[in-house]
């Protein structure tokens, strides 16, 4: 398949297929960046919908409550030992200086972390996690059946790895799709991350996430 004809499936493929799942002390692959087109490659892809979760302050949070700002979501957890963080530190790095560059635009955009660990990201700790990176980046968490829904409606694969039914020590395994959703809360495209499989091509690196943002936040 092309890449043309694999942009005009994504409505009807799984889209975690495109992204790895891996565990996340497992130097998880990357994901495509949005190219040279004029269209994200998830233009026209069925991902999201909406939901109330927890903000990390313990108030309801919706997600038309940003209609009309851009919405950077990154799937993961706090107990993450190694991707996520570094992911997260390279989008708020990146986000960092597109708000000091064109704060206008940077103002209609609202990063936010959604937890695939909902046992362990309770309010509190996701306050003390999300404030380590950007003072605009939200935590979000709920139950685990809202999280399941959530993970469903945005096309996000996750699995605990509890072996030997431990409840407090285990990692997530989990698809590693940042993505980046317009006013209308459609999806546009994937935010850039690092594939080690790329060996030194750094596909991740803030200054290719900020041209990222200054392509797609208009």
């Amino acid at each position: 398949m092309n890449k043309d004809a694999a942009i005009a499936a994504l409505p009807y493929l799984a889209l975690p297929f495109l992204a790895l799942l891996a565990a996340c002390n497992m130097g998880a692959g990357g994901n495509a960046s949005s190219g040279d087109s004029e269209q994200g490659e998830l233009t026209g892809a069925r991902i999201g919908a909406p939901f109330t979760l927890t903000n990390q302050d313990g108030k309801p949070t919706k997600w038309d409550d940003f209609k009309g700002q851009y919405r950077l979501v990154y799937f993961g957890y706090t107990y993450c030992p190694d991707v996520c963080p570094v992911d997260l530190q390279r989008i708020m790095q990146a986000f960092a200086k597109f708000e000091k560059a064109k704060p206008a635009l940077a103002a209609k955009v609202q990063p936010m972390l959604i937890s695939v660990d909902p046992q362990r990201d309770t309010p509190a700790v996701l306050k003390t996690y999300v404030a380590a990176f950007h003072p605009r980046l939200i935590g979000l968490t709920g139950t685990k059946e809202q999280i399941a829904k959530v993970a469903k409606d945005f096309v996000v694969i996750y699995n605990p790895e509890t072996a030997g039914g431990a409840t407090t020590d285990y990692l997530v395994s989990h698809s590693r799709t940042p993505y980046l959703f317009d006013g209308d809360g459609k999806p546009v495209a994937l935010v850039p991350v690092d594939d080690p499989a790329t060996g030194q091509v750094d596909e991740g690196a803030p200054d290719k996430i900020l041209a990222f943002l200054d392509k797609w936040i208009k």
